[in-house]
């Protein structure tokens, strides 16, 4: 029996890609279960139904990735 989820977009971000069957990679605020909302990516169907695996992140943990960003040569 699959796992029952409950999640809210709290906060579209950014779309970062879009494959050619109309999926987009995105960078949201998400809240899963009720719980304080995290910055997640990962990828969304075209009608938004069905997602991909993604990664999910604390604000400390999107801190760490700026700041590991910034001074890269992008």
């Amino acid at each position: 029996m699959p796992v029952e989820f409950k999640y809210e977009i709290v906060e579209k971000i950014a779309v970062l890609s879009e494959s050619s069957k109309g999926w987009t990679k995105e960078l949201n605020l998400i809240s899963w279960n009720d719980r304080d909302p995290k910055y997640d990516i990962r990828e969304w169907s075209p009608d938004g139904e069905k997602m991909g695996k993604g990664i999910t992140l604390s604000d400390e943990e999107v801190a760490i990735l700026k700041s590991a960003l910034k001074d890269r040569d992008i």
